[in-house]
């Protein structure tokens, strides 16, 4: 049996958009995940489907899994021929016993990478407006390990660190940031040396504290710091206010929910992100493409009766595609009708593939697209529309009021997920959340069905606010009692502008 390969991949400090592109593209091919505690959620939710997922973490003084056998779990999953990311928070070769964890590997002769990752010792000072070198205020920049073997004591050379008169940066120092800050003022360090602590650097529940190294540790014991935090020692700490962009961004601090299907989320989600909020991914919907649909290849097949193809939905233009390859055609086979877009998601796709909607209209939703093609399909003129299982009913009515004739034909439907429910529900009702995000009715039937799973009731929607989309998902939202804040066009755009007016 061919033995696999273990890559080693540096998560980085938990902002995703500091994973490397390497890293993301070893993740994406993952059989067997084996993580820390530090790997953020948003880099968790980036892991294939299919992946076996292996917790290890450690926190100060509890392994969850001794390192010796974290060790034999690489190397096993190896022998059984898998491609294995080990994946660490930071970087994994500083203070990341990432060369521990190959030694069993190379003694074995596994094959092996190594993706160096961003290290918390200098992304969380930048997010935290602090450079860690500056030629007005220092030379140099000290990483240290604020770490203690267990029953042992602090080996760090306190004089030396003070002598060199630079930067000091002190990772997993939260039990013993006491005897640091302690050590370097015995050992000469001005009492009033700016110092900062920063936990859950670049996340956005980041959290700076800043102060002098003869009074940080008494505010980090007031403020309750915990870890994961560092410690920055030096004069570059006082630029940390003048210089805070993470902590000022319009967002910070809220808490948003984002419910759209796994594969459209990216958008909102990014945006939103950075903006400042902490987003909590909910996939609570899925599409999924109609096999051996009969009726649309045969719709398809005899295009040319057909003067509009209306869709509704980029799923709906993922769906025509799966259809014009089943047919053994593409695009050209579309040449006898105009398409109409509900809105410019859906435009956006149809533009991806080398199509152009001749008709959007001004306001996104499936009444608009009805008006719009009265006023467009030629008498006798008939429409092939390609949507969703559970259509809404404004498109239809509004074209059989008008007398004309369509064919609406489901190429896709919409599957109900709960993935994450039970971590959901307890944030819900821990008032945990500002905001829920809705971009479908079907997204909020999905939220709402996944969390009555877990006992909550629709009566504690209540207190929660949806941000909607449009007309449509307002309506399916305060039928579920939420209080509803509503973009004035259905784009993402919009909805991003409602959610800042909102805060």
């Amino acid at each position: 049996m061919n033995s696999g390969k273990v890559i080693l991949v540096g998560a980085g400090p938990g902002d995703a958009g500091l994973l490397t592109l390497r890293g993301a593209e070893a993740i994406g091919a993952a059989e067997v995940v084996v993580y820390d505690r530090l790997v953020s959620d948003e880099i968790l939710d980036m892991l294939p489907r299919g992946a076996e997922r292996i917790f290890v973490g450690k926190q100060s003084g509890n392994h969850a899994v001794p390192q010796d056998e974290i060790n034999k779990i690489l190397l096993k999953n190896a022998l059984d021929g898998k491609l294995i990311v080990r994946l660490k928070g930071g970087d994994p070769f500083l203070f990341g016993r990432g060369g521990e964890e190959l030694e069993l590997l190379q003694q074995n002769g596994i094959a092996f990478e190594v993706v160096p990752g961003v290290t918390s010792a200098f992304a969380a000072p930048a997010y935290a407006g602090i450079p860690v070198t500056h030629r007005d205020f220092c030379s140099s920049v000290h990483v240290i390990t604020g770490h203690a073997r267990a029953g042992g004591e602090l080996s760090i050379d306190f004089p030396a660190l003070v002598k060199a008169d630079g930067t000091l940066v002190f990772l997993m120092g939260v039990a013993t940031m006491g005897e640091i800050t302690g050590g370097l003022i015995a050992a000469g360090m001005a009492a009033d040396m700016p110092a900062a602590i920063i936990e859950n650097g670049t996340r956005p529940n980041q959290r700076v504290t800043l102060g002098t190294v003869s009074g940080i540790y008494a505010l980090a014991r007031d403020r309750g710091v915990k870890s994961p935090a560092l410690l920055v020692v030096g004069r570059v700490c006082s630029l940390g206010e003048r210089f805070d962009w993470f902590g000022n961004l319009p967002l910070k601090g809220r808490r948003i929910a984002v419910t759209r299907p796994r594969d459209r989320a990216g958008t909102l989600t990014n945006r939103l992100r950075a903006l400042g909020a902490e987003v909590i991914a909910y996939p609570c919907i899925e599409t999924e493409h109609i096999e051996r649909n009969v009726p649309a290849e045969t719709a398809l097949r005899d295009i040319a009766r057909y003067k509009w193809l209306a869709l509704t939905s980029p799923s709906g233009v993922s769906s025509l595609c799966e259809l014009l390859g089943g047919l053994n055609a593409d695009a050209r086979l579309l040449a006898p009708v105009k398409i109409a877009a509900v809105g410019s998601a859906t435009s956006d796709a149809l533009a991806e593939i080398g199509l152009r909607a001749d008709f959007v209209p001004e306001k996104y939703s499936a009444a608009a697209l009805a008006r719009g093609l009265t006023e467009r399909v030629p008498p006798a003129g008939r429409v092939l529309i390609f949507r969703a299982e559970e259509g809404a009913g404004d498109l239809t009515e509004i074209l059989t009021d008008a007398k004309i004739l369509y064919d609406d034909i489901a190429v896709y439907r919409t599957k109900y997920i709960s993935e994450k429910s039970a971590a959901m529900a307890a944030a819900l009702r821990g008032n945990e959340l500002d905001l829920v995000c809705f971009t479908s009715a079907s997204t909020v039937r999905g939220f709402a069905e996944s969390l009555a799973a877990e006992g909550v009731s629709e009566k504690e929607f209540s207190q929660l606010t949806a941000a909607c989309i449009g007309s449509a998902t307002e309506a399916a939202a305060r039928g579920r009692g939420f209080k509803t804040i509503t973009a004035k066009n259905a784009s993402i755009d919009e909805l991003i502008n409602v959610i800042l007016e909102g805060k």
